[in-house]
């Protein structure tokens, strides 16, 4: 066999081999890595559009739920909730089951956090929690609208990885949580970074859905104009790209950081950020303003470039201290003080705005598993209507189920009156007959759910008072029974069932907009250059170097051995130098960016004039 590894080669002659069950060893590792990339795409790193959680986290919400940590329940240490969901359902280590958990409850990473944590959870510096024996958790109000509905015939439930418990294949949410949280994964070959959105304007995203299946793109966008970020900031990225993300699923917004301005004494002034964007820290910041200010030389360098030393001289020549005030009462508040109170706000705002991460890219990737189970990109209004056919699905089964619970007690009811009518005769039949339930069956054509009800009821309840109950109750699951039927029977009933359950939902849970959004240019520090005289020199091997005023003699220019002068350009500080290169393509250069002569540098690039 050319090129194959024969799995039977080492099996004797005389035994029966079975070739139809040979693997080549290229089949084998196709199918074996096939089945690890399906596990992570689907068993680890991105999440569900129903829910919007990845397995670990419906676990952990699930244990904890089965726990009973509501969010009015004392909270446990979080060690117990670990060990519950890796004994029963996450059968991986306890560091990474932790590590999920810990994101859950951190309100600088959800923008609405499902678990409600006490003690050290980390900060949005990077320092990481206390370990699960110091902390505690439990399910914090919001985390009611996943768990709320799961034991009401909603969602299927799955055996667990050895068959002894039941999970759920998906938790019944109430409200888009995909885009409600966002998710962050990366997976083989394809990755997820969803942001996170405002409740109120998901909400009345998805109760337009509902109203309106055929609605556009357009109009879920003047409902949600962009993400909400857990840290706030401001979206300086224009509407037609945000629109444009919306629609693919995939692009980057410019996001930056928002500051006030706090007046001191004798005129002095001081820059003090307290939102910021979502992938920056006030210790990243910091790192940054330190290397402005005290630059490190490049490696294979001798010394510091003149660019690094004109950065560093223009940083102190602005900035004079920068301090982290962030504390318990503000997550954010970081301090940057002018070197004098004569410096334009502006320019100083806008020089730490380029050179920090303070303005900084938001990458988007809308990649999900969708209702059919396959992951794909997918834009904003197909994951609502994904979803809005996700709710209906779900309040459907949910009212199925409940008008089977309705019919199954006012069948036993019906029973009991029966048997109130007919108490003497029953009495008789449970005191004289061996098989009582039988002849009850017989004697009043009971049902056999309708006998053992019977046979197990309490004399006390039947009495005169427990039929005028009896006949109460019966009354009001007939109103219910009608009413469920009612919204099985038509669409339209059942959509504005669901519209009033969000408005409901939407109000309780609902809060403002924490990042702004309005159009900015990206900010760009621009050098001031004196307009004077300067002499371009270009020499015959493409160096280029410059100096200062008119009328140089081109005999006293000096050149390296084998190069000469090419020409010589009287021009401006203020102009720009343009050039051909070998590759086709045309480069610019300030004039006042040239190195002078006399100092050694690489020709910028090879012209060809």
């Amino acid at each position: 066999m050319n090129n194959e590894y024969d799995l039977f080669s080492d099996l004797p002659p005389d035994e029966p081999t079975e070739p139809a069950e040979a693997l080549t060893l290229a089949t084998y590792a196709e199918q074996a890595y096939l089945d690890y990339a399906i596990s992570v795409v689907k068993g680890r790193a991105l999440p569900e559009l129903a829910d919007g959680q990845k397995p670990v986290q419906r676990r952990i919400l699930y244990s904890m739920s089965e726990m009973s940590l509501r969010f009015d329940a004392k909270p446990v240490k979080s060690a117990r909730v670990v060990g519950d969901v890796l004994g029963k359902f996450h059968p991986h280590g306890d560091q990474s089951a932790y590590d999920a958990l810990v994101r859950l409850a951190q309100s600088f990473s959800l923008r609405y956090p499902l678990i409600d944590g006490q003690g050290n959870f980390g900060s949005r510096d990077g320092d990481g929690a206390a370990a699960m024996r110091y902390t505690e958790a439990r399910l914090t109000k919001i985390a009611s609208l996943l768990m709320d509905e799961i034991h009401q015939g909603t969602i299927d439930f799955i055996p667990n990885y050895d068959g002894s418990f039941d999970e759920p294949a998906m938790l019944p949410a109430r409200l888009p949580f995909v885009l409600l949280n966002g998710a962050s994964g990366i997976a083989v070959g394809m990755a997820t970074e969803i942001p996170s959105h405002n409740l109120r304007e998901v909400a009345t995203a998805a109760i337009a859905v509902m109203k309106n299946p055929k609605i556009t793109h357009e109009e879920i966008l003047q409902i949600i104009p962009g993400p909400d970020f857990p840290g706030g900031g401001q979206i300086i990225s224009a509407a037609s790209e945000i629109a444009e993300i919306y629609q693919s699923g995939r692009g980057s917004l410019k996001v930056r950081a928002r500051w006030v301005i706090e007046e001191l004494a004798r005129g002095q002034w001081k820059l003090v950020i307290n939102e910021l964007p979502p992938s920056t820290s006030t210790q990243k910041v910091l790192q940054e303003i330190e290397e402005l200010t005290n630059p490190k030389i490049k490696m294979g360098k001798k010394a510091l470039s003149a660019e690094q030393n004109a950065l560093k001289q223009s940083t102190l020549a602005m900035l004079d201290g920068v301090r982290d005030e962030s504390s318990k009462d503000a997550a954010v508040r970081l301090v940057f003080e002018p070197k004098t109170k004569n410096i334009d706000v502006h320019e100083f705002a806008n020089f730490l705005l380029a050179h920090t991460s303070l303005e900084a890219n938001s990458a988007i990737n809308l990649v999900m598993i969708g209702m059919d189970g396959r992951p794909r990109q997918k834009g904003i209004l197909s994951i609502l209507q994904e979803w809005a056919q996700f709710r209906i699905a779900t309040v459907t089964k949910r009212t199925q189920h409940r008008l089977s619970k309705v019919n199954d007690r006012m069948h036993i009811l019906e029973g009991r009156q029966l048997v109130l009518l007919n108490i003497d005769e029953v009495i008789r039949i449970i005191r004289q007959s061996d098989e009582p339930k039988v002849d009850l069956m017989a004697a009043f054509s009971l049902s056999d759910r309708q006998a053992e009800d019977i046979l197990e009821i309490r004399l006390r309840q039947l009495a005169r008072l427990e039929a005028i109950k009896i006949e109460q109750e019966l009354q009001q699951l007939a109103e219910e029974k009608s009413d469920l039927e009612a919204v099985l029977g038509s669409e339209a009933l059942m959509r504005r069932r669901i519209v009033k359950e969000i408005e409901a939902d939407a109000k309780t849970f609902g809060d403002d907009r924490r990042t702004m959004i309005q159009e900015e240019k990206k900010s760009v520090v621009q050098t001031r250059v004196i307009d004077e005289a300067i002499t371009v020199i270009v020499s015959q091997k493409g160096w280029v170097r410059s100096r200062l005023g008119h009328g140089h003699d081109p005999a006293q220019l000096n050149f390296k051995v084998g190069d000469g002068l090419y020409d010589v350009y009287e021009c401006r500080t203020v102009d720009v130098l343009l050039a051909i290169g070998s590759n086709g393509r045309l480069y610019s250069v300030s004039v006042a960016d040239l190195p002078a002569l006399g100092v050694t540098v690489r020709p910028i690039l090879p012209l060809l004039i």
